[in-house]
Parts: structure tokens; C-alpha cells; sequence
């Protein structure tokens, strides 16, 4: 009896693996970014790009500006033109110092994903 259980028991086991892995690479994942993870450029004016390994569902992903001092600033983002699996925007009238990006995406197959992306900013 106990070994027909296990026979039963590894078939089911992989198949719920099977189910879960298949859930994790549903999740939008930041491939790239603009400004580079840890870069620093040249200010006051700097446009951004995120591109993920899914398409995203632009109205329903954000990214916030946390600035030097802490504080934060919702984007507007670009859409028009913009392929399905980028957030685009841009950043003006920023000072020099650490900022960064935090934004949430939602993967058009429902799964959220968030992060940061972390830049600093010098004088033009």
C-alpha cells in the first residue's frame, strides 16, 4: 500500500512544480533600464526607460521619483508609441543627488512585480 501511495504521491508532486515554476516566469522582470542601475548622469533633465520580459499593462503600472531628500513624485508616463513590454517617461528640474525609481508594473496575465532602480544625478 505504502509504495503505491508514493507512486501516486511523485507524479502529483511534479505536477505542482510544474505549476508553480510556470507561475514564477509569468511576473513582469526588469530587464534594462535607462539610467543604468547605479549610473550617474546628467541632469536636470532625464528621460527613463524600463523594459520587462512581459508585456505590462500601462495604465495600471506606475513609477514613483524618490528624491534626495526622501521626497516622492508620481510620473506621468509615456505611452504613445511605446512597445507593450516598456514604461517610459521623463524627469525634469532634477538637482544633483541620489534618486530613485520605484515602480510597479502589472503583467497583463495579472501578476504585480515591483522595484527600484537607483541613479544618481550631477550637474549639466
Amino acid at each position: 500500500m505504502r509504495v503505491r501511495s508514493l507512486l501516486l504521491a511523485v507524479p502529483i508532486a511534479a505536477v505542482l512544480m510544474t505549476l508553480a515554476l510556470g507561475r514564477a516566469e509569468a511576473h513582469a522582470v526588469l530587464l534594462e533600464a535607462v539610467p543604468t542601475p547605479g549610473s550617474t548622469v546628467a541632469g536636470p533633465d532625464v528621460a527613463f526607460a524600463l523594459r520587462y520580459n512581459a508585456r505590462i499593462d500601462h495604465e495600471r503600472s506606475s513609477v514613483m521619483l524618490i528624491g534626495p531628500d526622501g521626497s516622492e513624485k508620481k510620473i506621468d508616463l509615456v505611452t504613445e508609441g511605446v512597445r507593450p513590454e516598456v514604461m517610459r517617461g521623463d524627469l525634469t528640474k532634477l538637482a544633483p543627488g541620489k534618486y530613485r525609481l520605484r515602480w510597479q508594473v502589472l503583467a497583463v496575465d495579472g501578476h504585480i512585480t515591483r522595484g527600484d532602480v537607483e541613479f544618481s544625478v550631477r550637474a549639466p
